[in-house]
């Protein structure tokens, strides 16, 4: 195909691809707008896979982004199971899988991320699983329907949903982990333990700072895991959340700069400025926290997707925002905001009630806040970032005190 000097080429149609071409379309560019994806299905939101759709609460059509239809009325060219196989920055030029070339003028990357793998004996037996993808989830769900006890490996937010879906439909459920607590990187003890005793409540049989050593077959499938300590759990399905790897590699072999994702500025430009990238493949600079983040959440693709087009039409204001996600598991809602990092913060606060779980927290450095996590606690998103952007210390007794209103917190006296 011959070279367009006027098209915009996203490649990953997931929802961050699928947001930047609406978008492009809103701030009204005209010209040619091709999205490339490698799976078959349509672009879809992640969340459900976990949640609702999981559970059998949602209807399949509504995880799509877009319906069927709306990408031919607003004339975007959707290539779906091609993958994208090369870069070619010198001429412009985006190699497909099956031999086409998609000439651009600015290329977005969206190519989201993919599941750690076990690397273990038995990894690759039937039954089991990751969860990225909706035939992932659609698998698993089969999987709960039938299943006669489900074991997860590794107790991280995807883990854990898995496991309240599974629990959901009253299937004996094993969670193990390698660390003390779930969640621990993220969260440290104090709040982790919430969420271990949340699981334990609904009958989760977790299992922490144990190591697996084998998941054991029968015929070719899933007949147990066997732990690093010899113990046998027996098992017909077995999940795996071990977290994610960032698809660098297009990025990579075309000379971008890489360091933990495809590095990029506050409007999402790579080290080539024709080329961009949104969603959990990217490195993005945030300025409230002084530093290169990638972030895996649904916010990070709802909202990176649209920042990205805007500044690849040269329109767009900086990308400020500030880290966002959520949960819900069992009786649990939670969201949280800004980014601490496991070294990065040296006091927790807890406004509420952490045996209740009615409560915020928020984790601190040098008495500013860094990030904050309401948990069935709702309306106060806005007040949390409000404390995270001004970067001013705050009164940590003021922070805990839930008859002071969080905007007023940092008004108060702060201690010398």
């Amino acid at each position: 195909m011959a070279n367009d000097d006027a098209a915009m080429v996203i490649v990953g149609a997931g929802l961050a691809g699928a947001r930047a071409a609406q978008t492009l379309r809103e701030e009204g560019f005209a010209g040619r707008v091709v999205l490339v994806g490698d799976e078959q299905e349509r672009p879809y939101e992640r969340p459900p896979l976990s949640k609702e759709y999981l559970q059998g609460h949602a209807e399949r059509d509504s995880v799509f982004v877009h319906p069927d239809h709306w990408y031919a009325d607003h004339g975007i060219e959707l290539r779906l199971g091609v993958p994208a196989t090369g870069i070619e920055p010198a001429v412009h030029e985006l190699v497909l899988g099956d031999g086409d070339r998609v000439g651009y003028a600015r290329l977005l990357l969206a190519t989201g991320s993919s599941p750690r793998r076990l690397h273990v004996p038995g990894a690759n037996l039937d039954g089991v699983h990751t969860l990225r993808t909706l035939a992932d989830c659609e698998r698993i769900a089969a999987a709960v329907r039938t299943s006669a006890h489900i074991v997860v490996i590794g107790a991280g937010w995807v883990g854990l949903e898995v496991a309240a879906a599974a629990r959901a439909a009253e299937v004996p459920v094993t969670v193990i982990e390698a660390a003390s607590l779930p969640l621990l990187r993220v969260l440290g003890p104090e709040i982790a333990e919430v969420f271990a005793r949340l699981h334990r409540e609904h009958g989760v049989d977790l299992r922490c700072d144990t190591g697996l050593a084998e998941v054991v077959g029968r015929d070719g499938r899933v007949a147990g895991v066997r732990l690093a300590d010899g113990t046998v759990i027996d098992t017909d399905t077995v999940v795996v959340g071990i977290g994610v790897s960032p698809n660098t590699e297009l990025a990579e072999a075309a000379g971008l700069e890489v360091d933990g994702g495809v590095v990029v500025d506050q409007y999402h430009r790579s080290s080539d400025p024709d080329v961009y990238a949104a969603g959990d493949v990217a490195s993005l600079w945030h300025p409230a926290h002084g530093r290169h983040l990638r972030v895996e959440h649904w916010a990070n693709a709802q909202d990176g997707g649209p920042a990205a087009a805007r500044a690849m039409l040269g329109a767009g204001p900086p990308d400020d925002r500030l880290p966002y996600f959520f949960t819900d598991q069992y009786d649990l809602g939670m969201e949280y905001t800004g980014y601490a990092a496991p070294d990065g913060y040296n006091e927790v606060i807890v406004r509420g009630d952490l045996a209740t779980r009615e409560f915020v927290a928020f984790w601190l450095s040098g008495g500013r806040v860094l990030a904050g996590m309401n948990v069935n606690v709702w309306n106060v998103t806005e007040s949390v970032q409000r404390l995270i952007r001004s970067g001013q210390s705050v009164a940590t007794a003021r922070l805990a005190d839930p008859t002071i209103r969080l905007d007023d917190v940092a008004r108060g006296p702060v201690p010398r």
